[in-house]
């Protein structure tokens, strides 16, 4: 188990109007250390695709974070990134991963996510994704209990190479998941309903695992 710091991985709610997402995102970004976000795009045609990655991702990677698109429908997410601007592609299609490898050999990344079980998580290990991630809510808005999260994210982190993401609801989570060997810490809702505005959520939770790596190093 790594005894570094996890990093912070913004996920982004389905963006339908990004246009009035710009602000609350470079809030967020200039509040933290953030490693990477994750723009989930609302179906829409590639070129409406394109220019929302083109107005959003130089947002987050002026402030040095990459930038992955999760596309849902048919379109080609490896094309659309590579046009947009995006640093690269999460998938949560598992069937998609091999595919989604063979098309990105441009140097973006590929992440991997909705992975129900531990044999989900190795096979797109060996598919070669760059990260992968546990504990982001469902399409339908399930997010998994927070122990499970965090022992998917402690056995992964314990046994395999790529990073691991996991994703935290509250607070209290992003405290729980910091202990476990993920090399990052997912936050979305948290961030983008706090009352006091993104900014201050990423402080917040920037604090909390300054705080928990301090207690390690004790």
């Amino acid at each position: 188990m790594s005894d570094l710091q996890p990093r912070l991985y913004l996920f982004s709610p389905l963006l339908e109007a990004p246009e009035a997402f710009a602000g609350r995102l470079g809030e967020a970004c200039h509040a933290g250390d953030v490693a990477a976000v994750l723009l989930r795009l609302a179906p829409a045609d590639e070129r409406t695709l394109v220019k929302t990655i083109k107005a959003l991702a130089p947002v987050a990677q002026e402030r040095g974070a990459a930038v992955l698109v999760e596309i849902a429908g048919e379109l080609d997410a490896a094309l659309v990134a590579a046009r947009g601007g995006a640093d690269g592609v999460h998938c949560a299609q598992p069937a998609d991963l091999r595919g989604l490898r063979e098309r990105l050999r441009d140097g973006r990344m590929l992440g991997a996510g909705q992975l129900r079980t531990k044999h989900d998580a190795m096979t797109a290990g060996e598919a070669g994704v760059d990260y992968v991630m546990f504990g982001e809510p469902r399409p339908d808005g399930y997010v998994p209990p927070l122990d499970q999260t965090a022992e998917r994210a402690e056995w992964w982190a314990e046994i395999f190479e790529p990073p691991c993401v996991a994703y935290a609801e509250d607070l209290e989570a992003v405290r729980v998941l910091s202990r476990t060997g993920a090399e990052f810490v997912a936050i979305g809702d948290l961030v983008w309903a706090h009352p006091d505005g993104p900014g201050e959520a990423v402080r917040l939770a920037g604090r909390v695992l300054a705080d928990a790596a301090e207690e390690r190093a004790e």
